[in-house]
């Protein structure tokens, strides 16, 4: 399946889920994806993230109810997962600019319309990559574990980096990094999908040299033989990083024989990353298609 289809069913489960506790976990399985990758790639493709997509459509059918129906705002907001009156009407007020008793009164309310997702023909677009197989290989990685079942943003991500930077987990990486595969860079790690877990993991790390590891808080990780689609990212980040992941999912994925199986790698060299010449890799798990 590739990725257009699995964000559209997705999209489907939640439209049909918006008066109900909504499952991120569920939404992920159908895309084939953990939740952690299924939010992050989402928030950068819509421009917004899960959350706020089903705050947003909510809303707006809350608001539609409250022009169209006689209904009882405390009624609404529980349909629509708030607890009280006051909660709702402020999430109300921020989105539509008005508040419930003033639509009630014949004020005009936002809409914010059901995504769907559509393959369109970019052309003229280009980027290079390359194709790399592995055999197994083992990474020193710092992890940190993520519940699938909750709202993800990707200022986790970030914060993560800077606690490692500051706590020196990344120092003792890097004493710690072979130059086989990824050159000694620093990598950020999308672990692959693992079922029924309650949380996903997500690492920072280097491929492992064999030296003795004095930090308690690393681990040394074993990665399956698997194919791999490189593709270079060059330029601000996080700016070019989004743009990319963009292309990958929206341009290349839908019309390759190839599918990813939920295992990245974010390829650093340094960690100046706001030079607008900075050149990174992001490394794909991929299978071919069936």
């Amino acid at each position: 399946m590739d990725w257009i289809t699995g964000i559209q069913k997705a999209i489907d489960y939640v439209e049909t889920h918006l008066t109900e506790n909504i499952d991120y976990e569920e939404a992920a399985k159908r895309a084939y994806s953990s939740s952690f990758h299924f939010q992050r790639i989402f928030s950068i493709i819509c421009g917004f993230t899960l959350g706020d997509y089903i705050r947003f459509r909510r809303l707006s059918l809350a608001g539609r109810e409250l022009t169209e129906k006689n209904g009882k705002v405390i009624d609404i907001a529980l349909k629509y997962g708030y607890d009280t009156p006051e909660s709702f009407t402020r999430a109300f007020t921020r989105f539509h600019g008005v508040t419930p008793s003033q639509v009630k009164n014949g004020a005009t309310v936002k809409s914010f319309l059901r995504l769907s997702v559509k393959l369109s023909l970019q052309g003229g677009t280009t980027m290079d990559y390359r194709i790399e197989s592995k055999e197994e290989f083992e990474l020193i990685v710092k992890k940190k574990r993520f519940s699938k079942n909750t709202e993800f943003t990707t200022s986790e991500i970030t914060g993560f980096w800077a606690e490692c930077s500051e706590n020196g987990a990344i120092h003792d990486i890097v004493k710690c990094a072979s130059d086989k595969i990824f050159g000694k860079n620093i990598v950020g790690i999308s672990f692959e999908y693992e079922g029924d877990n309650k949380e996903f993991p997500y690492g920072i790390g280097a491929v492992y040299s064999g030296c003795e590891v004095a930090n308690k808080d690393l681990t040394i990780v074993k990665i399956p033989a698997h194919t791999y689609i490189v593709f270079q990212c060059v330029g601000k980040m996080p700016e070019a990083f989004q743009k990319t992941c963009q292309y990958i999912c929206t341009e290349f994925f839908p019309v390759s024989d190839y599918q990813p199986i939920g295992l990245e790698f974010e390829s650093y060299p340094s960690p100046d990353v706001q030079k607008p010449d900075y050149t990174c890799e992001i490394w794909v798990a991929v299978e071919k298609k069936k």
